[in-house]
């Protein structure tokens, strides 16, 4: 009613009201009165926006590449873009002209600026795996240029979703990559053969040394016996050597024993006998009869005999001699009973 007007806006709008050229409010989802003749209101959303891109570059070898992704940026300094581009909305808060759309465009130039320069100097096989060295590219053009600072935005991210060359040329690549794959295929197979027949070299060269090595230590075990064999025949033969020279020694001690047992012997004989000798040297000068006299004897036969022995040493003095056939038989009959 007579040109006053009420007007909300939501909370990701950044809003400035200008009367008569002058700034009267500005903030964040305002809501107020306004007089449509002598106003101006401008609202710029600042929330984070998302660019999606397609850029058809040529590589340094000549061949074209498309280069897809996406730019996520927001809007931090609106008093300055207001400055820049016309975000004025009119009564029923829709914009005048649609310069977000100018936005977005210089924020894509920027964008394609800095990637047509790194494609320009890349190889079309390094293009299509750079996909992180162009985001890095990007980032670098808006930090390294005004142009962010200029429209009061800031770049929160770059995302390069595919990096693909023109259909004729992927299938070049594919063939090229097939046969290179083949290729590294039949090294891995020549590769793997030349393995398991350098493997099995080694298998029957081990297998050598170790038949080597055995017989090695059968050489050294049969040394070894003989060493011991020859040792212990020595041994065996000192053994022997030390016991004949026992034998010897004993030998030579029973000899010298002997020796000394048979002196010791014939001196004790002769001792004996020069004891007997001596004993009976008084007998021996004496007669018998004597001897036989002094022993003593009470047996009527001895002195039966001794004089039957007298009668026979002096028979030829003898004339005639009667024994009595009694006297015979008294002395056998005698002899019988004491037996």
């Amino acid at each position: 009613m007579f040109g006053i007007k009420h007007i909300k806006f939501d909370s990701m709008s950044y809003v400035i009201h200008y009367k008569k050229g002058k700034v009267i409010s500005k903030g964040r989802g305002l809501s107020f009165f306004y007089y449509a003749p002598s106003s101006s209101i401008v609202a710029i959303p600042i929330g984070s926006n998302s660019l999606p891109f397609i850029f058809n570059e040529s590589t340094h070898d000549y061949q074209t590449v498309s280069i897809q992704g996406q730019i996520t940026y927001k809007i931090t300094q609106p008093e300055i873009l207001a400055d820049v581009l016309d975000f004025t909305v009119k009564d029923d808060g829709q914009y005048k002209v649609n310069d977000i759309e100018k936005l977005s465009q210089r924020i894509i130039n920027s964008a394609q600026t800095a990637t047509s320069s790194l494609a320009h100097n890349t190889s079309l096989k390094d293009v299509i795996r750079s996909a992180k060295i162009i985001e890095d590219a990007i980032l670098q053009g808006f930090s390294e240029g005004n142009l962010a600072q200029a429209l009061g935005v800031e770049i929160m991210g770059v995302n390069i979703l595919a990096v693909t060359p023109t259909p004729e040329m992927q299938r070049a690549l594919e063939t090229e990559t097939r046969e290179q794959l083949q290729q590294e295929a039949d090294e891995a197979i020549y590769t793997r053969r030349n393995f398991a027949v350098e493997q099995e070299r080694k298998i029957k060269e081990t297998e050598l040394n170790t038949e080597i090595a055995v017989e090695e230590k059968r050489k050294q075990i049969s040394e070894k016996k003989m060493e011991t064999d020859v040792l212990e025949a020595q041994n065996q033969r000192k053994l022997k050597e030390m016991n004949l020279e026992t034998d010897i020694l004993l030998e030579e001690q029973r000899k010298s024993l002997l020796k000394q047992k048979t002196e010791n012997d014939k001196k004790q004989a002769e001792t004996e006998g020069y004891v007997l000798e001596t004993t009976l040297k008084p007998y021996k000068e004496m007669d018998w009869k004597v001897i036989t006299a002094l022993g003593n004897n009470n047996d009527p036969r001895i002195n039966l005999s001794l004089a039957f022995r007298e009668l026979a040493q002096n028979a030829d003095k003898i004339s005639n001699l009667n024994i009595s056939p009694d006297l015979l038989d008294s002395i056998l009959k005698n002899n019988i009973q004491q037996q």
